[in-house]
């Protein structure tokens, strides 16, 4: 299992990154239109969270070596 830089998966990445850090930053605004209001204040800004993570993992092409190992792992005649 070889690491490999790609570009389309850097810019992706950023893509979701900066969505990410926008729902973080917008997350009341959110909240109120589209959920519970203050209730799901922390609920939305976690999401947002999870988004950037994600879009790290992306970033870095790291989400393709992870499911890599989560799918050898399930199934291991696919190796």
């Amino acid at each position: 299992m070889n690491y490999e830089f790609s570009f389309g998966s850097f810019i992706f990445g950023v893509l979701i990154l900066v969505a990410g850090i926008l729902f973080v930053r917008y997350h009341q605004w959110l909240a109120n239109n589209f959920g519970a209001g203050v209730g799901s204040y922390d609920r939305y800004k976690l999401y947002g969270l999870i988004t950037c993570g994600v879009g790290l993992l992306v970033t870095t092409n790291l989400h393709v070596v992870i499911l890599r190992w989560a799918l050898g792992f399930l199934f291991p005649g696919l190796r």
